[in-house]
């Protein structure tokens, strides 16, 4: 179940490399993607 998050989290192009500085910055986009990722999969 982890690889599977981590290779859907990969697709988004913000987290292939960490730009922030901070890393509660960095955990905030993690979330966004994630719930973007929930979204998606729920409309489907």
């Amino acid at each position: 179940m982890i690889e599977r998050t981590i290779a859907w989290l990969v697709g988004c192009r913000r987290l292939h490399r960490r730009y922030e500085r901070r890393a509660d910055h960095f955990a905030s986009f993690v979330a966004l993607a994630a719930a973007l990722i929930c979204y998606r999969r729920l409309t489907k």
